[in-house]
């Protein structure tokens, strides 16, 4: 039998163990035996797999995160270890290679196509930041737990006549904080792709309550910024992909905010709760059609592709396209969002 690769890196996702599923059971219908490659590029440059069968992947739809575990190693960081993962494809034996991941992932991906190896891209990131496809799998569940945290926030601070910031996911794109904050109700949305004006927020903030409002929800994405400064981080450490480890827009904001309206306010971190638990049924089903539309495109030696949700059709593109830049959000639904300013 032929045989397939399949790989997940970057942050983990609800959505990934449908996508693996799917990619077996295609497989194995089209003659494909396939092997799990743990830990993203760390498991290619390592040649630490475990062959995926049909039961193996029973009873994994539901089930948040990845069988196959993750990572953040990048090949190209370090020397050598391109050369350990080209050997690796070769030595398993593989007629192609699935990655599935966000921009980091896909990447690599990209460059190893350019390398002459086979491999078909699957795009996740609960950011819904990539480029080429209308949304990723992952960004409904998270945007839902978004949600329901933010619904739950909205009963304490009107109980308690307070301010509360909700800090969600969101390092370069405001997606989650958009869509989470519509659904949620929220007052005022802060995302990174419009420096915060912290004196705009307070104004805000005072007219809700000169209308006789006691309390307001501030959503803000951890990668927003104010005008005047950088992002807030928690360490100034790179990862493999030069990205800095966020965290604490939030808490900053929920500061300034006390300071200038003199209305208590608390803050609350959603973090990792959002990427976790079980997918959607959305996101199971998005995840199952990327799964059988990539083993598809495989068999049809269509390699350097990624699958796209264009509309409601699954389609392939040019992962050079999917990575070439981020997918920001569209300024016609954030028009939307600040009709509820205030």
């Amino acid at each position: 039998m032929a045989k397939l690769g399949i790989l997940t890196g970057g942050g983990d996702c609800p959505g990934l163990n449908p996508v693996i599923r799917a990619v077996v059971r295609k497989g194995f219908l089209e003659g494909y035996s396939t092997v799990g490659i743990k830990n993203g590029w760390k498991g290619l440059i390592e040649n630490d797999v475990e062959e995926l069968d049909l039961k193996k992947v029973s009873g994994i739809l539901p089930k948040g995160g990845t069988i196959l575990g993750t990572s953040r190693t990048n090949p190209y960081k370090k020397e050598g270890d391109v050369a350990k993962a080209k050997d690796a494809y070769k030595k398993l034996g593989l007629s192609a290679l699935i990655a599935v991941g966000g921009e980091d992932t896909l990447g690599v991906a990209n460059k190893l196509v350019k390398e002459g190896l086979n491999i078909v891209g699957v795009p996740k990131t609960i950011d819904n930041d990539l480029s080429a496809t209308d949304y990723t799998f992952g960004f409904d569940t998270a945007v839902n737990i978004a949600t329901e945290c933010i619904d739950r926030l909205h009963t304490t601070a009107e109980s308690h006549h307070r301010i509360i910031v909700a800090e969600v996911m969101g390092r370069h794109a405001g997606w989650i904080a958009t869509f989470a904050g519509i659904a949620g109700g929220a007052d005022i949305i802060l995302i990174p792709e419009i420096p915060i004006d912290i004196e705009e927020v307070c104004e805000l903030i005072k007219k809700r309550h000169a209308r006789g409002k006691t309390f307001s929800i501030v959503v803000v994405a951890e990668g927003a910024q104010f005008k005047q400064g950088s992002m807030v981080v928690q360490e100034e450490k790179l990862d493999a992909f030069g990205h800095v480890r966020l965290g604490g827009i939030g808490e900053a904001l929920g500061q300034l905010i006390e300071q200038k309206t003199g209305f208590e306010t608390r803050v609350s971190v959603l973090g990792h709760i959002q990427r976790g638990g079980s997918p959607t049924a959305n996101d199971r089903v998005l995840g199952t059609r990327f799964g059988v539309k990539a083993v598809e495109l495989v068999k049809d030696k269509k390699f350097g592709r990624m699958v796209s949700l264009r509309g409601n059709k699954i389609v392939d593109v040019a992962l050079d396209e999917a990575v070439k830049e981020l997918k920001t959000v569209d300024m016609d639904l954030y028009d939307i969002a600040k009709v509820f300013f205030g």
